[in-house]
């Protein structure tokens, strides 16, 4: 489903259940507060539907909960396209993964339906809701009959209605890291859910970041076929990752910005290769910008590998250009130098965890105009915080990392 096709399901179906579930636990709150009392937590389930990338960002969230459940008793709901990064990080048994298909409504609900029988049976015990935006998760989490519930409530704040359905009710930080915050979301759970907003305790604890992920010699050796034969004994490898989800395309840095950064590149760096990667929507841009720097050294993947094979990708390259988006987070999980570029978002909320990420962003005066507060949707036409940022900006960041 496109984003605006969400955005109205959610508005238009989301907020009126959010008020009649509101309303069923209103009623039904004497009782619910007599089961939470009786109740031990064993059993936890995260909810993260969408953005691959912001998974890897929940990492410690999930590192912390296994310390303290086990590892068999945590459980993640996802959407079936944003699955594959739980599998790489091998943090929690696939039995353990619920992956919604998001493609059509009717496949959507009857997996909801589903997955909800399911998590019934095994006897949830709590939910963590990372969700910003979206009703759907809250729905979700309610409906999981789940005695203990964490989620974001507006309280006095413009933030979407989501209706009254958390037991443990969090007030969204807009100056913590989002790592932080998913932190934040699970210590909660362990709280007295009537001293609001919660969290109170200081947000100055360690964020535990993913481990780096180890490919095996088969998966080296299939990649480098891909780029034939190219590794780093042959020259640098640089990766061009110039599309941002059509979700937020603010977030694009100018095509001809990455064209002329390759031709740069090439030029500077005589027995460098230059790849560019993307989803297999952006596989046709993809290729057209390659052919736009030149045929000798440039080779387009866009399209041609799966997430896990882009990791690998990430371990053998030494040098990534992307915009905000999932792959600045994806490669952390190596030890890649990458530059990410920002505009309408800021890097103090979701900039990559990794000790080799690079941050360059103008840092307007109107941005990050992309936000909770405005559920992302941004009135701007001209990303002049994207176009800011110059190719010669960009190379100077390049040489330093090298």
């Amino acid at each position: 489903m496109k984003p605006e096709t969400i955005r109205r399901i959610d508005l238009c179906v989301g907020k009126p259940l959010c008020f009649f579930l509101s309303c069923v636990r209103r009623i039904r709150r004497n009782k619910e507060e007599s089961e939470r009392k009786s109740h031990k937590i064993r059993r936890v389930l995260f909810i993260k539907f969408i953005e691959q990338g912001a998974t890897v960002l929940a990492y410690n969230a999930l590192y912390e909960a296994i310390d303290r459940f086990g590892k068999e008793n945590v459980y993640f709901a996802v959407f079936e396209e944003n699955r594959e990064v739980l599998d790489i990080l091998q943090i929690l048994p696939e039995k353990n993964i619920f992956s919604l298909r998001s493609k059509s409504p009717l496949r959507f609900l009857g997996d909801w339906l589903k997955t909800l029988k399911s998590l019934r049976r095994i006897g949830i015990d709590a939910t963590i809701d990372f969700e910003f935006f979206t009703r759907a998760p809250a729905v979700f989490a309610y409906l999981t009959r789940a005695p203990f519930r964490v989620g974001l409530h507006r309280f006095n704040s413009e933030l979407p209605f989501r209706g009254n359905l958390m037991t443990h009710r969090v007030q969204y930080n807009p100056y913590l890291h989002v790592s932080v915050l998913y932190t934040i979301m699970l210590r909660s759970l362990y709280t007295d859910p009537q001293e609001e907003p919660l969290l109170k305790t200081a947000a100055d604890f360690e964020i535990q970041n993913a481990p780096k992920f180890v490919p095996t010699k088969e998966e080296i050796d299939a990649v480098q076929g891909k780029l034939g034969g190219q590794d780093k004994q042959s020259g640098p490898i640089f990766l061009l990752n110039p599309n941002a989800s059509d979700m937020l395309p603010l977030r694009k840095w100018p095509s001809e910005r990455f064209v002329a950064l390759g031709k740069k590149i090439l030029r500077n760096y005589k027995d460098a290769r230059v790849v560019i990667t993307g989803t297999p929507s952006e596989q046709a841009s993809a290729e057209e910008i390659g052919q736009a720097i030149g045929k000798r050294r440039v080779i387009s993947l866009a399209g041609k590998t799966s997430l896990r094979e882009l990791i690998v990708l990430y371990t053998l390259a030494d040098v990534l250009i992307t915009n905000d988006s999932g792959p600045s987070h994806f490669s952390a999980l190596s030890d890649i130098h990458t530059i990410v570029l920002f505009g309408p978002e800021t890097p103090e909320l979701y900039g990559g965890r990794g000790n080799n990420t690079h941050i360059l962003w103008a840092g307007l005066a109107c941005s990050p105009c992309v936000n909770v507060f405005n559920h992302r949707f941004s009135p701007c036409t001209n990303n002049r915080c994207m176009q800011s940022i110059s190719v010669n900006e960009v190379f100077d960041k390049i040489q330093d990392c090298l």
